[in-house]
């Protein structure tokens, strides 16, 4: 139906832009994310889950020491390869932003030990050394683990650290197995306060250096994303995060750029709202209208808004005979020859966000090219204005969107085939417009666009609200496999 030369489409470049949520190249933030308090909770179980994993199996220090005995002498007891090998959090956990940073607290965690033990001693009842050796379990109860991390804008990335980390075990239960067991448990009791501190001592110690990986995965994420060849994404955060009673928000600055264009140093983003037509989600995008218009500006700067119409549903009208009545000359000069639509933006397209749609100004120059022979031959240049609006919807992990045609004006640019009289031509660009224009564009944007997230994750229950010049995206967020977060990549 039509040759399409780098168009870069209307609103696909709504969702090309939400869907990344970041850009730089300006003075202040357009897009803000609010992570509200169930995404918090979600957030803290993946990094409770991340903790977990990486803490087990946890090798602790082993211990010798010298115990004096009644009619034994001197017993040396020894505990070694104690191996922490399993963790159970429960549902015993919470997040809450707290004055300095995100606090997340876990309370009632069970753990498992396994160890080994021996003992040996001289004694002048009997003239040979006496030894025996076995193993252990232990039951840790009652455990608790707090930690304080902060979050801040480190040159336009997120830099996380640990300003408070602690952990307290409540209470130790010590099975000991093989040897005479029974008859030494009251030995081994004596570890007791050895592993209560060592498992104090050693999962603050994991969790700090976890955080630390953390932190190299966070400041480690792209500042910029090429979208092609023209466009970039600049993922610049904008000053530190901002933490509400039960969310926090992060601002980032979200117009698109040249793709060699440069970052700059970004100011602060009005707070956003924790709304989302009254439900409770995870995840708040918001996105303003700047952001899709500095889109349209890069493509258009960069000369890729360019159409070449060679077909239409009603192919004799790209015929000059059948203009012949409407515009003599055009027939007269060229009969029956064939003709092309060659339309350019004049202007980048400027998009305009209300509560009630997603509106669009369109200033495009088409001209008329006529196949004469084997030349093709400009006649006239048409300015043609058009106003559109769409909406956007979506479904499961995909985007879709819908626009139509709400009114256009045209104007005489230039003619070789003397005056044309646009009031005679505005119902035939009326038809073009509906039959040609509008049902290609819908075609495209009816595929939907997949919204990209964190590998192992995705979003869940989308749904999207407008309001003036911002438009916000509402999602939950599930996990979809178990891979380290670590070795996660962006989509």
């Amino acid at each position: 139906m039509a040759q399409l030369h780098h168009l870069p489409l209307l609103i696909l470049l709504f969702f090309s832009a939400a869907t990344a949520a970041s850009a730089g190249g300006a003075d202040e933030a357009h897009v803000s994310a609010v992570v509200a308090e169930n995404g918090l909770a979600f957030a803290k179980d993946v990094l409770i889950g991340e903790a977990v994993r990486s803490l087990t199996p946890l090798r602790l220090p082993g211990v010798e020491k010298a115990v004096r005995v009644p009619f034994l002498g001197g017993v040396r007891v020894a505990a070694s390869n104690i191996t922490l090998f399993h963790l159970d959090v429960g549902d015993n956990s919470t997040v809450y932003p707290g004055d300095s940073g995100l606090v997340v607290v876990a309370s009632g965690i069970t753990a498992n030990i396994s160890m080994n033990w021996s003992y040996r001693y001289d004694s002048w009842l009997f003239p040979i050394e006496i030894a025996d050796s076995g193993t252990a379990s232990i039951l840790v109860q009652g455990m608790e683990v707090g930690i304080t991390m902060v979050i801040k804008n480190s040159n336009g990335s997120l830099a996380l650290s640990v300003s408070q980390c602690g952990c307290y075990v409540k209470d130790l239960v010590i099975s000991l197995d093989g040897g005479a067991s029974w008859f030494y448990q009251g030995f081994i009791n004596a570890f007791e306060d050895h592993i209560k501190a060592a498992v104090e001592k050693a999962i603050p110690e994991n969790i700090i250096e976890g955080a630390g990986k953390l932190d190299s995965f966070l400041q480690g994420l792209p500042r910029t994303v090429n979208l092609d060849d023209v466009a970039a994404l600049n993922m610049t955060f904008v000053n530190d995060p901002q933490y509400g009673n039960s969310s926090i928000e992060f601002d980032i600055n979200g117009l698109i750029t040249s793709a060699v264009a440069k970052t700059t140093n970004l100011q602060k983003h009005p707070h956003l709202s924790l709304s989302c037509g009254g439900a409770s989600k995870m995840l708040l995008l918001s996105l303003d209208e700047d952001v899709f218009n500095s889109a349209l500006d890069v493509y258009f700067k960069a000369g890729s808004m360019h159409w070449v119409v060679d077909k239409v549903p009603e192919q004799s009208l790209l015929n000059t005979a059948s203009w012949k009545f409407i515009i003599p000359r055009l027939y007269w000069n060229y009969p029956n020859d064939d003709m092309l639509l060659n339309i350019s933006m004049a202007s980048a397209p400027m998009i305009r966000i209300t509560s009630e749609k997603i509106g669009a100004t369109i200033n495009a120059d088409m001209i008329i090219d006529v196949a004469d022979g084997k030349e093709t031959v400009p006649v006239a240049c048409i300015s043609v204005v058009v106003s559109a609006s769409g909406t956007v919807e979506t479904s499961d992990n995909k985007v879709y969107g819908r626009v139509g045609l709400d009114d256009f004006s045209l104007a005489l640019k230039w003619s070789k085939i003397g005056n044309i009289h646009m009031s005679l031509i505005q119902g035939v660009i009326r038809v073009f417009l509906n039959t040609v224009c509008m049902p290609y564009l819908n075609s495209r944007l009816g595929n939907g666009l997949i919204l990209p997230v964190v590998h192992g994750f995705t979003l869940q229950d989308v749904y999207i609200l407008t309001s003036a010049k911002q438009l916000t995206l509402c999602s939950d967020v599930i996990r979809t496999n178990a891979s380290s977060l670590a070795s996660s990549a962006l989509l």
